[in-house]
């Protein structure tokens, strides 16, 4: 054991407290290598186990603080009724020396890897050539667009002989503004119809003899004379 030798006095205690006397409650089952006893026990007053199981608890050492409690995965799986025969101490003492060899593995094995060059500092370091600035051109307007597209695109006077009246040319209007007002001139008649009231149907439904009764002033009679 670490920090505490097994003594023959003490030997003989655990073989004393592990033989299950039928009037006792609490019987030894082992100890671990940091002096932790472990023990099984039933509830008071049951004669029988719950379940057929008993119940498992640790008992550290006196003075041992709380945070220098270490339990081993060994006896945690006894804790827990996931392993049934509590671990001996040549099996924790074989499963301390796997867990310091398997920490050795592991260093070796990250002093190898660290000893290998790395390929990210071997390639050469290529620096991406930065594009070259490039003005953007001015971005028109959405109503400055519309406009060169309902512009018409000038066209040539063909080269006849005859004279071509320019102020003629220059009074014209263009076809698509005709267009546009007779299209305009169309969707007026259909926008008023259809912004005028229609007929309500509910004036049609109050057809009955009672939709149109008000209720009259009280006028009291002329009482009648015995």
């Amino acid at each position: 054991m670490a920090g505490k030798e097994i003594t023959p006095f003490f030997r003989a205690w655990c073989k004393w407290k592990k033989l299950r006397l039928p009037w006792r409650r609490q019987f030894l089952v082992g100890l671990d290598l940091q002096g932790n006893t472990y023990w099984e026990f039933r509830n008071r007053g049951a004669r029988v186990a719950e379940d057929g199981r008993w119940r498992r608890i640790v008992q550290y050492p006196s003075g041992t603080h709380l945070g220098d409690v270490k339990v081993p995965p060994l006896w945690h799986q006894w804790l827990r009724h996931t392993r049934h025969d509590p671990p001996s101490l040549t099996e924790q003492r074989g499963d301390v020396a796997r867990q310091a060899r398997m920490k050795v593995l592991a260093a070796q094995a990250n002093a190898r890897w660290a000893a290998k060059p790395s390929l990210i500092d071997a390639l050469p370091r290529r620096q991406a050539p930065l594009p070259a600035f490039s003005p953007r051109p001015p971005v028109a307007a959405p109503h400055q667009e519309q406009q060169q597209q309902q512009q018409p695109e000038p066209k040539e006077p063909a080269t006849t002989g005859t004279p071509v009246d320019s102020s003629a040319c220059e009074t014209a209007p263009p076809p698509r503004q005709d267009t546009w007002r007779e299209m305009q001139q169309d969707a007026k008649p259909a926008a008023a119809a259809a912004a005028a009231p229609g007929p309500d149907p509910w004036k049609k439904a109050r057809g009955g003899p009672s939709e149109a009764w008000q209720p009259q002033a009280w006028s009291p009679g002329s009482p009648k004379k015995p």
